[in-house]
Formats: structure tokens, C-alpha cells, sequence
């Protein structure tokens, strides 16, 4: 088992909440995505989650902007962390669907963006969120929502969970 398998199989011993809050504090290393695309988790509470992210010429698109994946990555993990943080250990989620509306065009040295997301609701097997990228000032770049499922332990033929 290597480093990512045995750190995501310890996480998924505490809370959504309590194993995003032990990344915030350095006590696991950070998702390779993250250092891949250079944001980082920044707060979590109860159904809420933010990154803060800088672009940079590593992530632009043929005419020099920065590539609307990057935003769209920052918009799914803010909203699947905010699910995340309501779930009890044992219980994961993943993504179903995460749509984006851009409405700023993000350049190389825009500077330090903020993805804030927040659940909107959340059911047993189906969470939504929101979440919002942001500049330093408040300035809107994008804006979405997601889907997200929740992946309970399939239950044994015992009556116990695998």
C-alpha cells in the first residue's frame, strides 16, 4: 500500500470534518492535487470548505489564460469538501456532477483566489453544494454547484459492513 492508499485509509477512520481539519493542521500530507495545481485547504466547519489557490503560468490555456479546468477543480473541491465535512467516518462521497458558469477570465498574476464552498442540502444518499471563487477584493471569477453521492460501506452477507 503506498503513502496516498494508507493516508486516504486513515482518514476514512475519522469524521468528514475531523480529517479535513487534520489536513488544515499538517497532520497527513496534502492530496497530490493540490501541490499539481498549487491551491491549498484553507478552512472547513460544518458544511463549508474554502482553498485558496494562485495561478500560474503552469495552468494557462493556448491563449494565455489560465485553463478553465483549474477553476472548475477549485469549484468541485470547495463543494466536495463542504460535503465532506457532514459525513461520519467510514462514509465518502464522490462527485456525480459539477457545473461552472465563469464570469471573469482569470490571468497568470491574477493573484490569490478563494473558493468557498457550502452544502445546500443534504440527504442520505445525495448532498448538493455551491461554491464561489473570489479574488482578494471580492471580485467574482466563478460560481457553481455540484452533486455529489454518498458512498456508504456495503453491508456483508453477515449483516456487517466491508
Amino acid at each position: 500500500m503506498n503513502e496516498a492508499q494508507q493516508t486516504a485509509r486513515a482518514l476514512m477512520g475519522l469524521s468528514g470534518l475531523e480529517a479535513m481539519r487534520a489536513l488544515i493542521a499538517g497532520k497527513f500530507p496534502p492530496p497530490s492535487i493540490t501541490e499539481t495545481l498549487g491551491f491549498t485547504l484553507a478552512e472547513v466547519d460544518d458544511g463549508r470548505a474554502v482553498f485558496v489557490g494562485k495561478p500560474s503560468d503552469r495552468v494557462l490555456n493556448p491563449l494565455g489564460i489560465v485553463h478553465g479546468g483549474w477553476a472548475l477543480t477549485l469549484i468541485d473541491s470547495c463543494a466536495g469538501c463542504a460535503a465532506h465535512t457532514t459525513l461520519p467516518a467510514g462514509v465518502g462521497y464522490t462527485t456525480v456532477e459539477t457545473k461552472v458558469n465563469f464570469v471573469r477570465a482569470i490571468q497568470h498574476d491574477t493573484g490569490e483566489l478563494r473558493a468557498e464552498g457550502v452544502v445546500v442540502a443534504r440527504g442520505r444518499t445525495i448532498i448538493t453544494a455551491e461554491g464561489k471563487l473570489t479574488d482578494t477584493r471580492g471580485r467574482l471569477y466563478a460560481h457553481g454547484t455540484s452533486t455529489l453521492l454518498v458512498l456508504r460501506p456495503a453491508a456483508s452477507s453477515e449483516g456487517k459492513t466491508q
